[in-house]
């Protein structure tokens, strides 16, 4: 199986929408960082895509019809040589509230995850170890945290896929947009159910406030659990 679909828009710019939205119209599955999450043998290969290596994209994309997000997103010149019938859809955000979303969520996974995080869960340190060095070290030089020098790095990106891609490949797109310009650039039927909205946004804000007290909340269950199992023993 070979892509059919390229997304070459950054993190945080409604790929998890558009990554529903392009399964539901029948390019599945949709590669997205969260497969990177679920196997996290995979963030191997992209590093060493990202360090110049040759990598076996038939291999990394096996079982997959489309991309969105990061990694992938990197790489797009690179599957656009490999795969030269498949489109590209660059997805963008207004790139003031990318970045509050970016600082708010996926950048929050590379510096309030605490050690024992990653060693608990191992394929979480794969896929960070991954993310920090193609994402944060590499496209932003590690300066994610100056604003003005992330939506710079965000806007050449963007600018680079428009210079990039033939304009017939290629489709601009904001997840607001809904159904039609993307069914139109694709060639397939509207559906009749609403496009997918998925705000992960929160969810991960939630997660990782709350990381930080997840080993005082398990020490005080276990506290608890031997008190009353004692007391249980000596009745």
């Amino acid at each position: 199986m070979s892509l059919k679909i390229i997304g070459a828009g950054f993190g945080r710019t409604g790929t998890t929408s558009l990554k529903a939205a392009l399964e539901q119209l029948g390019f599945d599955k949709c590669h997205h960082m969260t497969e990177v999450f679920k196997n996290p043998s995979t963030a191997g290969p992209f590093l060493h895509a990202w360090r110049g290596e040759e990598v076996d994209w038939d291999e990394i994309y096996d079982g997959f019809q489309s991309t969105t997000d990061w990694p992938s997103c990197t790489h797009y010149k690179e599957l656009m040589e490999k795969y030269p019938d498949a489109k590209v859809i660059l997805s963008v955000r207004d790139p003031e509230k990318w970045h509050a979303s970016c600082m708010n969520t996926i950048y929050r996974a590379n510096t309030d995850v605490p050690e024992w995080f990653k060693i608990v869960l191992k394929r979480y340190g794969q896929m960070q170890e991954m993310a920090t060095e193609q994402i944060w070290k590499g496209t932003f030089g590690g300066k994610f945290t100056n604003k003005a020098h992330a939506i710079s790095v965000f806007e050449q990106h963007n600018q680079e896929v428009i210079d990039t891609v033939p304009p017939e490949k290629l489709l601009v797109f904001e997840v607001k947009q809904g159904w039609e310009p993307l069914c139109e650039f694709l060639d397939v039927p509207v559906p009749n159910t609403p496009f997918p909205h998925l705000n992960d946004g929160k969810l991960m804000s939630r997660f990782f406030d709350t990381l930080p007290y997840i080993p005082w909340i398990v020490g005080g269950f276990i506290v608890v659990l031997i008190r009353y199992t004692l007391i249980w023993l000596q009745n």
